[in-house]
């Protein structure tokens, strides 16, 4: 048991810190690029505090721990608006750009109906099995290269904003470092984790809705507590948003492609919960800008994620995890 605990918490730790020496890289990277905030928060640094997910995902996928896979992108997707963003606008009141209102947010509820679509195939087109084919996987991968086209063009129109750089040949070596010691802490975590469904009799979707998708998810969490502290709103909210979609069009886009991934529909309930977490995302920033509206009797320009919406959305995860808990 020591020993399950041990590879888990280790390869965690190795990929939480080796994912945040990349995204310091790679961040410095794109500001000699002289690529935008806004843009770095939907790319460059959700790309970054994605790949634990990826690093889980590719090694389950190769040693066909499918619920695993599938149950770290669902649970990480649904931590990442009721947990992350929650606890960011508690911090402080999180201004929303109004690009990703009306596009970024839409976007991440397209990601999730297509792949709510594509993994039940079995009621769809009355197939045995349900699963992520590669055909599945390559077709995700275009909408991802799609959504990066998209993005890298935002920083034609947004302001630049000048910031502090570090030398290149820095940002280069911390981009390789990361990547090390994400392969490294990758292998471990996807070898503890299977020792612990083992060792304790509980299923791979168990531990990859809770235990795993909180522990691949503490970047997004550092990184939007960072951002919410500095009044960094795009990064904040951007990060989670790039990040959502990436881990549904690239992460799991590969890990179809890779080997494809079989679906047990009882995951539908969390795909759902996701589902929901993204509308109720999206409503909350309307509502939280007509709550504005109605109080000052003025418009105010923007759209806000106040205190009280942040607190209802924790009460929300918290109901989440209770259901899966009992749900074991």
């Amino acid at each position: 048991m020591l020993i399950t605990i041990g590879a888990t918490v280790a390869g965690l730790t190795l990929i939480i810190k080796g994912a945040d020496w990349l995204v310091r890289g790679a961040t410095n990277f794109a500001r000699h690029l002289r690529v935008s905030e806004l843009t770095i928060g939907l790319t460059v640094v959700a790309f970054g505090t994605s790949l634990p997910e990826l690093v889980v995902n590719v090694f389950s996928s190769m040693n066909g721990a499918n619920d695993l896979a599938i149950g770290n992108i669902l649970g990480s997707n649904i931590s990442n608006i009721f947990l992350i963003i929650a606890i960011a606008a508690i911090i402080a009141p999180l201004h929303v750009h109004t690009s990703t209102v009306w596009k970024e947010l839409p976007l991440s509820l397209l990601a999730a109906c297509v792949l709510l679509v594509m993994v039940n195939d079995h009621i769809i087109d009355d197939f045995s099995v349900a699963q992520l084919s590669r055909t599945d996987g390559i077709t995700f991968l275009g909408f991802f290269l799609i959504f990066l086209w998209y993005t890298f063009g935002m920083q034609k129109v947004e302001d630049e904003h000048e910031s502090e750089q570090q030398n290149i040949f820095i940002s280069l070596g911390l981009i390789l470092l990361g990547v090390i010691m994400l392969t490294g802490g990758g292998k471990l975590t996807v070898y503890g984790a299977m020792l612990f469904t083992k060792t304790l009799g509980i299923s791979q979707a168990f531990v990859g809705l809770t235990v795993l998708a909180i522990g691949t998810s503490l970047p997004e969490l550092a990184t939007s507590i960072n951002a919410a502290m500095k009044q960094k709103a795009d990064i904040a909210v951007g990060n989670i948003i790039g990040s959502n979609i990436f881990n549904i069009f690239w992460i799991l886009g590969i890990s179809a492609t890779i080997k494809p991934l079989i679906f047990e529909p009882a995951l539908n309930i969390d795909l759902l919960t996701m589902i929901l977490a993204t509308i109720v995302l999206f409503l909350t920033v309307h509502t939280g800008h007509i709550h504005r509206r109605l109080l000052f009797w003025k418009q105010k320009e923007g759209h806000v994620i106040d205190r009280k919406e942040g607190i209802l959305m924790l009460f929300l995860y918290a109901g989440y995890l209770a259901y899966v808990g009992w749900r074991g």
